[in-house]
Order: C-alpha cells, then structure tokens, then sequence
C-alpha cells in the first residue's frame, strides 16, 4: 500500500536540522557486542541519553523556540509535560529569553519537577494525568495569550525529533531496523519520517510499555482514545495522545512497520542490562530497545540501531533496579 506525503517532510526535518546546528549535540552511537552476539546481527546503540538536557526532546524543543516570531517569544511559552519535553523547553527557551511555565501531572518524579525549575520556569502541578495538565496549559493559552509547545503534536517538535532519524542515517547508512521509543509520537514519527524518507525499506518499530500504552491503544482503535494513566518504569512514556491529534497519530499509522509492548519486568532488565554490560545509566523509556532485543520480541533483522532516548532517572529508584527490583515501589508511584 502506497504511502500518503507525511505532513512533516524530510526536507522540514533537514531545515530543522540546519537550526539547531550547535545548539543540540550530535549523538554518537555504539555497537554493543553483547546485543549483537545475543541477536546474531549487528546492534548498535544510540547515545541520545547523552544529549545536554538528558534526552532526545532538546532537538524538537530547540526548533519549536527558533521557529517562533519575535512578538510569539514576547508571549512566553506553555506546555505539558511528563518531564523530559519540560526541561528540554524550559532549556530552550532561557537561551532565547523567553519565559516558560510547564504543567505537570503528579505522577511526574520529583527529580524532573526539580531540575525543571531550576532552569527557570514556571511550574505548575495539576492532576493525576497528562491531559489535566494540558487543560491547565490550554488555559493559559485562552487567558494569557501564552504560546503553546506541545511535546509531541506540533510540526517543529517532530521535524526537531526527527534530526536524531537523519543522524542515524547518516552514521549507519545501511541500518534495516531502528527501534524508538514510543509515546504520543512525536519521537517515533519524526525519525521513521527521517528514516523511510531516505530508505523506506528500513523498518522502524515503534516500542512503549503495558501500561498505558496510548498510541497502541488508539491504532488499534482506529482513532485517538484516551486510556488510564498508570505509574511505570518508563514515566516518559506515559500520557495520552490527544482526542485532538492532528498529527502523530496519522504518521506514526502510516510509518511504524509494529508497535510492541514491554512489561515492567522487561524494561527493568533492560535499565539493568544498560548499565551492568553497556555502562550507560538510563531511563525507563531509554531502555525499552535493549529490553525488546533481551526479551526475544523483536525479529533479529540488522544492522539495528535502538535509540537509548533518556537518562533522566530518579538515581534511588535506578539502584534498586540495578539491585534486582522489577517494579515501582509505592513510594516512586505515590
């Protein structure tokens, strides 16, 4: 079946890459020996867990903010958040001036709430899930005037996620499999934009967790439908898609070849082996490519690069995993 034009083109993704050159790192990569002797194919690594603010979403912020007119940035910016799109914008925007409020759910750990504001903005807490807070942010928007930086939803956030996909590219040429990390998509759609836009025949499967698992939910469905958020391993990953989604949800239809669901104990041992065998400290969403080739449930066709996309850890949670637990304590999820 023929592919419609993606709304985020590969020409949007190398303008966006000409913006934010030297402003974001370019990531390296790694080949692990230990992934590639467990698959029989190589694996290779992606260092996003490496980028300035601890994960990929530096690149989609960054072009969001240099993409604003001046009397935008004059506005300040707002979004939701479950941490990593926060500090990423909140780093952003101190570097143009601009001010910058996030809202934020309880469920987001406290060492993001923290590092958010120590950036400089504004935080604000609403609610138990992702879209409270983003009703908080569209309040903003109506009574303030502020603008709006989705994490995830919005053409410069994809276009800037989707460098990652033309630096991939461009270190491994002859890559077959990229597996991403998969939320509200706007990671997962821009590199497979990037990707398939210079080898469509690559695969590029999309990876997230069982619990609330809301862009598998909504493809499956047909639609965007909203799903229980629940506390995870992998926070980053959490929140809903939007009932509004005009664009994530479409693309990542169109690009993803599969999505695949992990369970806390397989993202566990990804973190764990992450750290004991590749010495790389990450997240429980930058891990979800090392549990998926660990746990058997990706087809082993290489060259494979698995994008590590977050390192942005509670440090006394990632001891007790590294230590044998599988799972949030009450303490993490309360």
């Amino acid at each position: 079946m023929s592919r419609q034009p993606a709304p985020v083109s590969l020409g949007d993704i190398r303008a966006a890459s000409a913006r934010i050159a030297g402003r974001v790192l370019r990531t390296s990569m790694a080949e692990s020996a230990a992934l590639t002797e467990l698959t029989g194919v190589p694996v290779h690594l992606k260092l996003e867990h490496h980028q300035t603010t601890g994960s990929f979403k530096l690149r989609g912020a960054t072009n969001a903010v240099l993409s604003l007119t001046a009397d935008e940035r004059a506005l300040g910016v707002v979004a939701a958040s479950t941490g990593n799109h926060g500090r990423a914008l909140a780093d952003a925007a101190r570097a143009e001036g601009v001010v910058a409020t996030i809202c934020m759910s309880k469920l987001v750990p406290k060492n993001k709430v923290s590092e958010i504001r120590r950036l400089g903005a504004e935080v604000r807490i609403i609610g138990r899930s992702q879209d409270e807070a983003q009703d908080a942010v569209d309040r903003l928007v109506a009574e303030k005037g502020m603008v709006m930086v989705p994490p995830f939803d919005h053409p410069a956030v994809i276009a800037g996620q989707g460098t990652l996909g033309l630096e991939i590219m461009e270190q491994l040429p002859d890559v077959v499999t990229v597996l991403v990390p998969l939320s509200g998509g706007g990671l997962a759609a821009g590199v497979a934009a990037a990707v398939k836009g210079l080898n469509p025949k690559a695969r590029v499967i999309g990876l997230t967790m069982e619990r609330g698992a809301a862009m598998k939910v909504s493809l499956d469905a047909g639609q965007p439908v909203q799903v229980e958020e629940l506390p995870s391993l992998a926070d980053s990953l959490g929140g809903g898609i939007g009932l509004d989604n005009r664009l994530t949800f479409a693309m990542c239809g169109d690009l993803l070849d599969e999505v695949i669901l992990l369970s806390e104990e397989e993202i566990a041992a990804g973190m764990r082996h992450a750290y004991s065998v590749e010495r790389e400290i990450v997240e429980g969403a930058g891990a979800v490519g090392i549990a998926a080739l660990l746990s058997g449930r990706v087809r082993p066709e290489g060259p494979i690069v698995a994008i590590l996309s977050g390192r942005n850890v509670d440090m006394s949670l990632h001891r007790r995993i590294i230590n044998g637990a599988v799972s949030l304590s009450k303490e993490d999820a309360a």
